[in-house]
């Protein structure tokens, strides 16, 4: 016979999970637990439940304190759970649907109602997450998407710019390694991952703005005028200008992230960079680190009007500041980060 899921009872009264069994053995698969901490066990175990029908009070470990534990594990945004009574308590219940219950079963127990209710809501838990696979299907095609058009976008800026050529991609690379320690060290900057991997992605625009500067500018010799420099600056305006042209075309995260890497990875902790002059935390954390990594792989890189600094040299280069003032924090983090001896190498996908 074909069996709709599986139904675990949690229940101290063998005669309650008897009752319980019979209305639910024909349809579904039973698991039967006469305590919290051995349902909390069998849970543990990875067994396929598709519904919990737990006893709201029980010796020891109670319905509600297993109801708590197994919404810190997240079980119940995954498994709808019912809570069984005899007797009804205000605080109780409602504390119960705090914690994530979805119905309440009172005895005596009607065998067609809950066939219906239980069956009704495995059906809509099993359509949401089959809903929930679908949007993350397309999101992760979207994203697919988002991350060739940025590809695009860096392409274009290595025409321009005969400097970059893997540019773009070491600073992704630094970017993210660079974060990943600032998250770690820091709890004031904490990131999950994946906004670690949307930043590192949103880095390789950093210089998009350079489309804007003219040739003789951005590929000169020599050293540039003032007013070259002053030109060359406006490259962080004008990239930033560009992506608000196409904040539909990204991600949120990645537009906000691209925006502000475009924009303030000039900006200097103390004020000292440009466009805005920015000071301290004002300068948005991703923003801070892209701009480290950019100094960083300036030094030490060769460009057509200086050769590389070696690895060492442009550390301390950066750390005594001599590329400009940045965040303490980000500069222990660079520290640490940069000792590593897989620093120059590519960042794990």
């Amino acid at each position: 016979m074909n069996r709709l899921g599986t139904i675990l009872i949690v229940n101290n009264s063998a005669i309650d999970r008897k009752m319980l069994c019979d209305i639910f053995c024909e349809s579904y698969g039973i698991i039967e637990a006469p305590d919290g901490r051995s349902a909390l066990a069998l849970l543990e175990a990875k067994q396929n439940v598709s519904a919990i029908i737990l006893a709201l009070t029980m010796p020891g470990l109670s319905g509600l304190d297993v109801l708590r534990r197994l919404k810190e594990s997240g079980i119940v945004s995954k498994i709808p759970v019912f809570l069984t009574t005899d007797t009804v308590d205000t605080d109780l219940l409602r504390e119960g649907y705090l914690c994530g219950a979805v119905d309440l079963i009172k005895k005596p127990y009607s065998k067609h109602f809950l066939e219906y209710r239980i069956h009704s809501m495995i059906e809509l838990f099993s359509y949401r997450h089959r809903l929930e696979d679908i949007i993350k299907e397309q999101n992760d095609h979207l994203n697919e998407l988002m991350h060739g058009m940025l590809s695009v976008l860096a392409t274009a800026i290595e025409f321009r710019d005969c400097e970059s050529g893997e540019h773009v991609k070491r600073i992704c690379q630094y970017t993210k390694k660079l974060m990943l320690k600032v998250s770690e060290m820091y709890p004031e900057y904490r990131m999950p991952y994946e906004e670690i991997e949307k930043i590192a992605a949103s880095a390789v625009l950093h210089d998009i703005g350079k489309i804007a500067i003219p040739d003789m500018i951005l590929n000169k010799p020599s050293k540039l005028t003032r007013e070259e420099f002053e030109i060359i600056m406006e490259h962080t305006v004008r990239g930033s200008e560009l992506l608000e042209r196409v904040p539909n075309m990204l991600d949120k995260g990645v537009y906000r992230y691209a925006h502000d890497i475009c924009r303030f990875h000039h900006e200097r902790y103390d004020g000292g960079g440009y466009p805005d002059g920015l000071v301290g935390d004002d300068i948005p954390i991703w923003a801070q680190v892209a701009g480290v990594a950019d100094v960083y792989d300036a030094l030490t890189s060769k460009r057509i009007y200086k050769e590389s600094y070696t690895h060492d040299v442009a550390v301390k280069m950066i750390l005594d500041g001599e590329c400009g003032v940045f965040n303490p924090k980000v500069m222990e983090a660079f520290k640490v980060a940069s000792s590593k001896s897989d620093f120059m190498e590519p960042a794990e996908q």
